[in-house]
């Protein structure tokens, strides 16, 4: 590593890289193309940035000139909030290199975006849809692009960026380094990235998919209408000043923080309706400690970065399983210690079942007394069943169940005025009666009158119908 770039590791308190950063470095530093995949929170954003850096280091000029410093590597990532962050490393790292950085998202004025790129950039970090607004304009210009990086690389493709992103490297130079980061890989995304990159070297460090061992995770059985109630007592009796959590959808997030801030609960809501400058208002009042709940989406989580967040809970179960990985990823970062808390209704098993699955680990049941029926939702959710008829219920549960009563014999001699069908004769469903919907049609006088008006006068006169005229109205 060359000296401006190991006094800016100095500076930032590095002393060890992590696994994959030990490991990525020298391969792209060798200009291989690179699928690199590790837990949440162990430096990913390093393991590229600080190579890339280097990497363009014999390129770095003092002159003021635009055309001296050209777009030479672009980042892409699939949130705002990620895109910050990501930035915000390259230029922490470059602070001893005449290198240039600039981001482009959406949500802010374009106009200041597009002046900052006419003074000349080499490291542009970009979320997809913004940028190709600017290739619109004819604002940027990616001739000399020899690194291409995907953030998050598995929502960048998985979650519709596709299209984007075909069109954004159909632009780039044929020859380029294209480098993939991400926390998860499934199996499709793998086999589409391949298609991506030319004969690419892979890192991945513990097990694909795995969560950080530092992270302790508990499940909490509850009804879904008692969610709330169990969130409020469980941030009120533990005394909890930061806590993050995630809901499946914007109008949730909404709703979740109006009815915490209801039992006075320092809460705020940040998800993809909310403007940048509000998104940016509500993450900086929770990291200062000036609110103690954030409740934020799964689009919202990607990239956000909270120095030592003790605690992340889950309001929704995740309909995919790698979401939760990337969720509980917000803490236990950097070696600390993180608590990952899901309150799971019994219509949530089957994503619990399949997050399990993903990460090759049992999730404790813990119970909270006054907010789990004992007979229901405990039952299925420790016993990590679907809840679906017999299935669903324990084995314990099935032994003492009442058994059926024998059907009641019927009366050889049936009441007056009820037949009988014959044995052997198929049963024909009753059709239920509605006295409303049931009942013939009959005209009422209204209709009637109506109609009579509507008659021809004479017998046999045949009544005249109008006819429109394209232009001057009809004639009288």
């Amino acid at each position: 590593m060359i000296p401006p770039l190991l006094q800016a590791v100095k500076d930032l308190g590095y002393e060890e890289p992590s696994p994959v950063q030990e490991q990525a470095i020298p391969l792209v530093l060798a200009g291989r193309d690179l699928m690199a995949g590790a837990q949440t929170g162990t430096g990913k954003t390093a393991a590229f940035a600080l190579p890339t850096l280097q990497l363009l280091a014999p390129h770095a000029s003092t002159s003021a000139s635009p055309a001296r410093h050209p777009i030479r590597v672009l980042v892409l990532a699939p949130t705002r909030e990620l895109a910050i962050q990501v930035e915000e490393s390259f230029r922490g790292y470059a602070k001893h290199l005449p290198l240039r950085t600039a981001i482009v998202y959406g949500g802010t004025d374009m106009n200041a975006q597009i002046a900052q790129l006419r003074r000349g950039v080499e490291i542009l970090v970009a979320t997809p849809g913004r940028l190709l607004d600017h290739v619109h304009n004819k604002t940027v210009m990616f001739n000399q692009v020899s690194v291409l990086i995907l953030d998050e690389a598995d929502r960048m493709l998985d979650m519709g960026f596709m299209p984007d992103i075909k069109r954004i490297i159909s632009l780039l130079p044929p020859v380029r380094q294209n480098l993939l980061f991400s926390a998860t890989f499934p199996d499709e995304i793998r086999r589409l990235v391949k298609t991506l990159l030319k004969n690419p070297a892979e890192v991945q460090i513990a097990a694909r998919n795995a969560v950080a061992d530092l992270v302790s995770h508990v499940v909490h059985p509850c009804a879904r209408e008692r969610k709330r109630e169990l969130l409020c007592h469980i941030i009120q009796s533990r005394g909890l000043k930061q806590v993050l959590v995630f809901t499946g959808t914007r109008i949730g997030a909404n709703r979740l923080a109006h009815q915490l801030r209801a039992n006075h609960i320092q809460v705020d809501a940040i998800h993809g309706d909310k403007t940048q400058a509000e998104r940016e208002a509500a993450l900086e009042a929770f990291k200062s400690g000036k609110t103690t709940v954030l409740v934020a989406t799964d689009v919202a989580s990607r990239g956000l970065d909270i120095e030592s967040l003790p605690q992340v809970i889950n309001f929704d179960i995740p309909h995919s399983p790698e979401d939760y990985v990337h969720r509980i990823g917000r803490t236990g970062r950097a070696g600390l210690t993180g608590e990952a808390i899901s309150l799971v209704a019994p219509e949530d098993i089957e994503a619990l079942t399949a997050i399990e699955k993903l990460i090759n680990k049992k999730l404790d049941r813990v119970l909270v007394a006054g907010y789990a029926n004992a007979g229901t939702v405990a039952t299925m959710v420790s016993d990590g069943t679907s809840g679906r008829g017999s299935a669903g219920r324990s084995r314990q549960e099935n032994r003492h169940r009442p058994e059926r009563r024998p059907p009641q014999q019927k009366s050889e001699h049936p009441a007056p005025g009820h037949a009988t069908a014959p044995r052997g004769a198929p049963k024909v469903p009753q059709k239920s009666h509605d006295p409303i919907f049931s009942k013939p049609y009959e005209p009422s006088v209204v209709t009637m009158q109506a109609k009579v008006a509507q008659e021809p006068v004479g017998l046999g006169k045949r009544r005249e119908r109008p006819v429109a005229a394209l232009l001057g109205g009809l004639k009288r």
